[in-house]
């Protein structure tokens, strides 16, 4: 084999490899990749947050969180009118509707709102979480709020999660009070199946709710929930769908 033969060979060789080995890749570590410049993308958030406002830490010693995790968790964030991510460690503010970050170590918390942000996606529990907002998103019954929700899966019919937080405040005094003596941050979630009309419904995770938005599909919802064992009914909607 000449010399020359044999360089094209080894360049087509190595070539082959790396176009192997990207295609190996995680779907998060090729996120990386599209993050232009990370820390400049850093310094342009702040554009865009409350910049020197610290998150409200006022909870602290009321029982719960308003936030999803309550810690800073590996994150993917694409603002609206962008086409890369952003690699930071973020967690979400479900009372002020929020993304919630620090630059680095110690330092503040701030926010972002959730208008400005058209996706992230938190790594939590060695899962990928998906959230988008449900800003131009049809509702059957509309949401105020612009509101993050968790993608859970589905094609056609759309399965999602919005998550929540209410505040109850302690009740403690008067013959009829509940006897609770501390705040609390309680789950306050819900779930949504996009239906034929475009327009998501709200459900409860059981047959006759899933067959009122999917009527055609009625024989598949009964039969799964009827064999199924897992308490996991969140799962059980996932892989329904998966057979639509």
């Amino acid at each position: 084999m000449t010399m020359k033969k044999l360089i094209i060979c080894l360049s087509l060789s190595l070539f082959l490899a790396v176009n192997a080995f990207s295609q190996q890749l995680s779907e998060a570590t090729q996120r990386v990749f599209k993050s232009v410049e990370n820390m400049q993308s850093v310094i342009n958030l702040n554009k865009i947050s409350q910049t020197g406002i610290t998150f409200d830490t006022r909870y602290e010693g009321i029982r719960g969180t308003p936030r999803l995790a309550d810690t800073l968790l590996p994150s993917f964030l694409k603002l609206q009118g962008q086409e890369y991510y952003f690699e930071i460690s973020a967690d979400l503010d479900l009372v002020g509707n929020a993304v919630i970050y620090a630059k680095s170590g110690n330092k503040p918390m701030y926010s972002i709102p959730a208008s400005s942000v058209k996706e992230i996606i938190i790594n939590m529990n060695g899962r990928e979480l998906l959230f988008r907002t449900t800003s131009g998103q049809k509702f059957e019954k509309k949401i105020k709020e612009d509101r993050f929700y968790q993608v859970l899966g589905g094609m056609e019919y759309e399965f999602i999660k919005v998550p929540g937080k209410g505040f109850l405040k302690a009740d403690y005094k008067g013959a009829y009070s509940a006897d609770r003596r501390y705040d609390e941050y309680v789950d306050e979630s819900r779930y949504y199946l996009r239906g034929r009309d475009g327009s998501f419904h709200q459900v409860q995770l059981n047959k006759k709710s899933l067959a009122r938005v999917a009527p055609e599909k009625k024989d598949i919802i009964d039969k799964e929930f009827n064999r199924a064992s897992t308490e996991d009914k969140e799962y059980l909607v996932v892989s329904i769908l998966e057979q639509f």
